[in-house]
C-alpha cells in the first residue's frame, strides 16, 4: 500500500512539474500579453510605438523595395477586378 501511495505522489509531482515547464509558461506569456492589452497604460505604450514606428516609415524614402511593390500592385490589380465582375 505504501508503495502505490509512494509512486502516486511521484507521479502527480512530475505531472505538474512537466505542466509547469511546458504548457504553464506558454499560458503564462499570453495572460502577460493580454494584460498588457487590457490596461490603459499597455494600450498607450502600444499607441506610441505604433506612432514611432509610423514616423520612422514616412522619414524613410521608399517604404518598399521593388518586389514588394509589384506585388501589393498586382494584388490590387486582381481586387479591382474580381470587384468589377461582382456588379
Amino acid at each position: 500500500m505504501r508503495n502505490y501511495i509512494y509512486k502516486t505522489l511521484i507521479a502527480v509531482i512530475a505531472l505538474i512539474v512537466v505542466f509547469e515547464f511546458t504548457i504553464g509558461k506558454t499560458i503564462n506569456k499570453i495572460s502577460s500579453q493580454t494584460e498588457i492589452l487590457f490596461t490603459k497604460e499597455g494600450r498607450k505604450g502600444m499607441v506610441s510605438s505604433i506612432k514611432t514606428e509610423m514616423e520612422k516609415a514616412v522619414k524613410k524614402e521608399n517604404y518598399l523595395d521593388e518586389d514588394e511593390r509589384i506585388l501589393i500592385n498586382n494584388f490590387i490589380k486582381k481586387i479591382k477586378n474580381e470587384l468589377k465582375s461582382a456588379e
